[in-house]
């Protein structure tokens, strides 16, 4: 099943299934071939008067704790049916004003082979503690290259999912 039909399918299980005072709004849902990603976004805390970025940002901390903490168990739970159900991982997150942050998330190896001038590369930033280890300093790299590209990746996914829909609608294409 494709990674935009698994998503469908995902989004809508969810949509009946999460309590509806959790989020504001629809969660984001995101997967890939090993995990699916749920990051809701719950109420900034109402703060008096001007407040500073480093108050803000304590504050939106304490009020993502709290949302953890209160559901916890009712997570694991839907987590482990929806486990069930899709065979992936599933991993949680939440965004308060500014702040983003991923409670779990599947760390995959991935299998990689690299010449030397690319291991030299991971070896520098290793050797500048920029990285604890090659396989950090790669995790460091694709997410430089994903930061820096964004605008070039989505064009390619959306490339990819026109792809997915033409290949749907060809002649082998069986009815439902």
């Amino acid at each position: 099943m494709s990674t935009s039909v698994e998503g469908e399918r995902v989004r809508g299980w969810l949509a009946g299934r999460l309590p509806a005072d959790w989020f504001e709004g629809e969660p984001e849902v995101t997967i890939d071939r090993d995990e699916i990603l749920i990051v809701g976004t719950i109420p900034a805390p109402q703060l008096e008067g001007d407040v500073s970025a480093s108050t803000r940002s304590a504050a939106e901390d304490g009020r993502i704790r709290q949302f953890r903490e209160d559901t916890r168990e009712r997570r694991i739970e839907i987590a482990q049916e929806l486990e069930h159900g899709a065979r992936r991982k599933v991993a949680w997150g939440v965004r308060c004003g500014e702040t983003r942050t991923i409670f779990t998330s599947l760390s995959a190896p991935v299998m990689t082979r690299l010449r030397q001038p690319e291991r030299q590369v991971l070896d520098t930033l290793v050797d500048a503690g920029v990285a604890r280890s090659r396989s950090d300093a790669l995790g460091w790299c694709v997410k430089l290259v994903a930061q820096h590209s964004e605008t070039w990746l989505a064009d390619l996914r959306e490339a990819m999912a026109k792809v997915q829909d033409v290949r749907r609608a060809g002649p082998d294409a069986t009815e439902s």
